[in-house]
């Protein structure tokens, strides 16, 4: 089982660098549709994804028929978005022998209306206030979809304890 991160034609280096790191940190596949708004090699990027950058499968992908190329299973694909007609909790993730695609939007436009429509019924939404805001941060909702798999998942890999101790431990090894 592979979660994945799939961010389309990301414009900005902080929110990629941030979600990077929430890669990192939960073994999430980071998927990168192009074009990107940002070169890799931006200093913004590395700095909001620090030293973890490396640390994170990232696949990149020319376009969206590309990527769709490469996913196993569609029924597992979500998309996040403003327009979904359930939340990014109803779907059961718990199954470790599926890959899950959870898949987000260019921070100012979102996904392609024609590709939203295709996958209507995955289409997934974060309750928000839309009086107040035109949606959340892209790196936010992110964090709170793939750690609601994780949690599914009984948080597979991860370590769910963390002491004192052992950041000692590791400081002194290192």
């Amino acid at each position: 089982m592979t979660n994945h991160i799939v961010l389309f034609e990301p414009l900005m280096p902080a929110n990629t660098g941030n979600i990077a790191r929430t890669c990192a940190g939960t073994d999430t596949v980071l998927d990168l549709i192009k074009p990107l708004g940002f070169s890799v090699d931006d200093k913004h990027l590395k700095r909001a994804g620090l030293d973890y950058w490396n640390k994170v499968d990232i696949r990149y992908h020319d376009n969206l028929p590309a990527f769709l190329e490469k996913v196993t299973d569609p029924e597992n694909m979500f998309l996040i978005s403003k327009f979904g007609t359930k939340t990014y909790t109803d779907p059961d993730y718990h199954d470790v022998d599926q890959d899950y695609y959870f898949v987000f939007g260019k921070e100012t436009t979102g996904l392609p209306e024609r590709f939203e429509q295709q996958y209507a019924r995955q289409a997934l939404r974060i309750p928000q206030d839309d009086e107040h805001i035109r949606a959340l941060n892209l790196s936010n909702t992110c964090a709170i979809v793939i750690y609601e798999a994780l949690r599914q998942q009984s948080f597979v890999g991860l370590e769910r304890v963390h002491t004192y101790e052992h950041d000692k431990l590791k400081e002194f090894k290192d």
